[in-house]
C-alpha cells in the first residue's frame, strides 16, 4: 500500500491542490485589485481541460501561477503599505517650538541653498504653525500632515483643496522618495500667503 501524496497526481488532483492553495489567507491579505486577480486565476483553473497534460506537468503550471500571485501580492503591497505609515507620521516633533515666522525664515534659507525638499516641508510647517498661532488649529501632539490639512481645510473651506495637495506633497517630500524643486517651492509659498490673507468661514452658533 502507497501511504503519503501521491508523486504523479492525475489532473484533477492537481487543479484541487491549486484550489486549496489559493484559499490560504496569505494570499487574501490585500483586498480589491488582488482578490479580483485570485478569484480569476481560481476560475481558470476550474475552467482548464485535461488536455492530457500528467500531474507533474500540472504541478509546475501551478507551481507558476502561485508565484505569480506572490509577486504581484508583494509588490501591491509595499506601495500600500508604504502610504500609510506616511499618512501616520507626525508633522514635526514634538519638541518643535518655532513660531511660524522662524519657519518661514528656516525654509527662506533651505530655498536659497537649493535644498527645495527641507524647503517645502519648513513652509508647510509654517503654514500649520500660523493656523495654531491664530487659533484656527488646536495645537495637537502627533498631528499629521493630512490631519492638519484636514482640520485646516474646514476652517477656510476656499483653499480645502490646496491644502489638501500640499499635504500630500510634504508626505511625499519627508517619509516618501519624491525630491522637490523650486516649482513646488514656489506653489507652496503661494499656499502660504494665500492662507494668512484668508478669513475663516464664519460658524452658526
Amino acid at each position: 500500500m502507497r501511504l503519503g501524496v501521491p508523486v504523479e497526481p492525475d489532473a484533477e488532483t492537481a487543479r484541487a491542490w491549486a484550489r486549496q492553495e489559493l484559499l490560504d489567507p496569505i494570499y487574501h491579505q490585500q483586498q480589491s485589485l488582488l482578490q479580483r486577480l485570485l478569484t480569476w486565476i481560481r476560475e481558470q483553473l476550474e475552467q482548464l481541460p485535461s488536455i492530457g497534460m500528467s500531474g507533474g506537468t500540472w504541478l509546475l503550471v501551478v507551481t507558476g501561477v502561485v508565484l505569480v500571485v506572490v509577486l504581484v501580492a508583494l509588490r501591491v503591497a509595499g506601495p500600500v503599505r508604504r502610504s500609510a505609515r506616511r499618512r501616520a507620521a507626525p508633522l514635526r516633533r514634538g519638541d518643535d517650538r518655532r513660531t511660524a515666522d522662524a519657519l518661514r525664515a528656516a525654509a527662506d534659507a533651505a530655498a536659497r541653498e537649493g535644498a527645495w525638499s527641507l524647503a517645502v516641508a519648513e513652509r508647510y510647517r509654517a503654514v500649520v504653525r500660523g493656523l495654531e498661532e491664530r487659533t484656527l488649529l488646536d495645537e495637537r501632539p502627533g498631528r499629521t500632515a493630512h490631519g492638519a490639512a484636514r482640520d485646516a481645510g474646514a476652517a477656510l473651506p476656499e483653499h480645502a483643496t490646496a491644502l489638501l495637495r500640499a499635504g500630500d506633497l510634504f508626505d511625499e517630500v519627508v517619509y516618501g522618495e519624491r525630491v522637490a524643486g523650486p516649482q513646488d517651492d514656489a506653489a507652496m509659498r503661494e499656499l502660504d500667503a494665500a492662507v494668512v490673507a484668508a478669513r475663516p468661514v464664519a460658524v452658526d452658533a
